[in-house]
């Protein structure tokens, strides 16, 4: 995780380059601290959430994952998603600056943030129910973005969407040049750091339900799906392609 202060934003940045920034039990560890130090700390106005290049983040750790019992994985899944609905609990704006692409937990961490700007040649991409899982965790997030008839479709992932497109559904709340997001993110952070952060943390609060209704739950409900669809012959071949390669 790189940590810079800019003004009166942190900006934290995904480092795990060479596995993509790839979601395993440290950097999740690593993300949860930097958040709640973040929040913390009183010169901190708001918080932007990048990867290094050349991607956001692919998604969790499938090297990592191979290794564990079905049991092992659910509970990796669900500490990682506690990570993720935290977001919406903290006092700060938190703003996800998509660039490369953002796929499955990925693409999930990105929209859990408050806002979310991408690159128009991102792809974002939800794998999993190719891969022959349901996404175990954020799906509440997606559902209260874009209604549970567009989620539905993009969890089907039968189409791969670039930034315009997750732009134009709401998955994204502004649109940039290749490039330009961490710019757009960190202009955009620093106007709302200007603001009051009194109102700033109200309004947090106030929207904060709405955004995360019944999530720990519908979390719990989706790893259960994934623990059963970690039993078929889909799931099971490709995770023991991870498992030769480790």
């Amino acid at each position: 995780m790189i940590i810079e202060n800019i003004g009166q934003v942190r900006h934290l940045t995904l480092n795990r380059p060479a596995r993509r920034n790839a979601l395993d039990s440290k950097s999740i560890e690593e993300l949860a601290q930097a958040l709640q130090d973040a929040d913390r700390d009183p010169a901190v106005r708001a918080i932007v959430l990048s990867g290094a290049a050349p991607a956001f983040c692919s998604g969790s750790d499938l090297k990592e994952l191979s290794a564990m019992s079905i049991q092992e994985m659910c509970d990796s899944e669900l500490e990682t998603a506690q990570v993720a609905r935290s977001i919406a609990g903290l006092s700060k704006p938190v703003i996800a600056s998509v660039e490369g692409f953002a796929l499955g937990g990925g693409f999930v961490l990105a929209i859990s943030c408050d806002i979310v700007v991408t690159a128009s040649n991102v792809r974002w991409h939800l794998p999993e129910v190719p891969n022959g899982w349901l996404p175990p965790w954020g799906l509440q997030a997606l559902l209260a973005r874009v209604g549970p008839v567009r989620a539905r479709i993009l969890t089907w992932a039968a189409d791969v969407i670039n930034g315009i497109e997750a732009h134009r559904l709401g998955v994204a709340d502004y649109l940039t040049e290749p490039a330009c997001a961490n710019q757009e993110a960190l202009a955009l952070a620093q106007r709302l750091a200007a603001l009051p952060p009194e109102a700033i943390t109200s309004t947090k609060r106030f929207f904060e339900p709405f955004v995360t209704y019944d999530g720990e739950r519908l979390d719990r409900v989706a790893t259960q799906h994934f623990a059963s669809n970690c039993e078929g012959g889909t799931a099971q071949a490709l995770l023991s392609k991870f498992k030769v390669k480790s």
